[in-house]
């Protein structure tokens, strides 16, 4: 291939890669709808993904683009193992992941365009789903193996906040990047489902806006005991209403009711402090199924806290 075409595929690729970036900085998940109109490049309108198609090679660019795993829905068909094993492949993985191959022949395109980017240590877009139909997009991700006999590619993950796009060159690299993309996939996981048990609101104010709502930990995840990323151990705030709960301003006791500290109490100021203060009191919005509300051992461990800071 002429070194002509490599820098255009390369500006293609880094023109994909920004669109991306811009889309994940103000959405914590994105969406079929967000990914649909893909990017400019030239002027020229280039797809992201392939609806239809879990790898995908724009026909105006020389190597693969992207790789998705879908995130099954309750009740829904599982295609291939990696939709079930990803999110414990990258939990409990060392340095890299298994993607596997469509269908059963390691020589239909798809797969060579696996292989492809193998190869050439192309650097590419993971769309991870951590919810059915929201994905978390993983830049750059780099195929670090292609195996015919099992079906299987290796997917390694790039070094994080580095502009090189170039692939980890040793075991500790690519461990360390593995490590960032678990503790992103454990936020974005642990929101996802903490927010969906109560039909997207804020359990104390009722605000129905997700992209304004925190998933709180009511015991702190470096917790080897109680800090688990389960839904009885996330309660849903926003903004304000979390930061307030982190800093022991509000405190739940483990009959769900709010108690606000003094300190709040005494100040007066303006309506937003009102809506806080009156709060005091009250009982929070709980989620419809018994099993994901909060646990009241958790809550009386962090209402404990809260008493001590007052």
């Amino acid at each position: 291939m002429k070194s002509g075409e490599t820098d255009r595929d390369t500006l293609m690729r880094l023109s994909a890669f920004e669109q991306v970036r811009r889309l994940s900085e103000v959405r914590d998940y994105l969406t079929a709808n967000d990914l649909k109109p893909g990017f400019l490049f030239e002027g020229v309108r280039i797809p992201l993904i392939n609806p239809q198609r879990g790898i995908f090679k724009p026909q105006r660019m020389r190597y693969l683009l992207s790789i998705k795993t879908v995130f099954p829905r309750p009740g829904g068909k599982v295609w291939y193992d990696d939709q079930r094993q990803v999110h414990r492949q990258i939990f409990e993985g060392d340095d890299s992941i298994d993607y596997a191959f469509m269908g059963q022949n390691p020589n239909v395109v798809d797969n060579l365009w696996l292989r492809e980017a193998f190869e050439n240590r192309i650097p590419i877009i993971y769309f991870l789903g951590i919810a059915p139909g929201r994905y978390q997009a993983i830049l750059p991700v780099f195929i670090s193996g292609w195996d015919a006999e099992t079906l299987k590619a290796r997917v390694s993950f790039g070094v994080p906040n580095e502009d090189l796009l170039a692939p980890p060159e040793n075991v500790i690299e690519r461990r360390y990047a593995l490590r960032a993309v678990k503790q992103r996939l454990h936020q974005a996981s642990f929101r996802e489902a903490v927010i969906a048990a109560y039909d997207g609101r804020c359990a104390l104010s009722g605000l129905p806006e997700s992209l304004l709502l925190d998933a709180a930990h009511i015991v702190e995840d470096k917790d080897e005991r109680f800090g688990q990323p389960v839904i009885p151990n996330g309660i849903p705030l926003s903004k304000i209403h979390h930061a307030a709960f982190d800093k022991h301003l509000i405190g739940i006791d483990p009959d769900y009711h709010l108690h606000v500290s003094g300190r709040l109490l005494e100040l007066k100021d303006g309506p937003m402090l009102d809506a806080l203060k009156g709060l005091n009191g009250q009982k929070i919005h709980l989620p419809r199924r018994v099993k994901d509300q909060p646990d009241r051992e958790r809550l009386a461990l962090r209402f404990e806290q809260f008493k001590a800071a007052a």
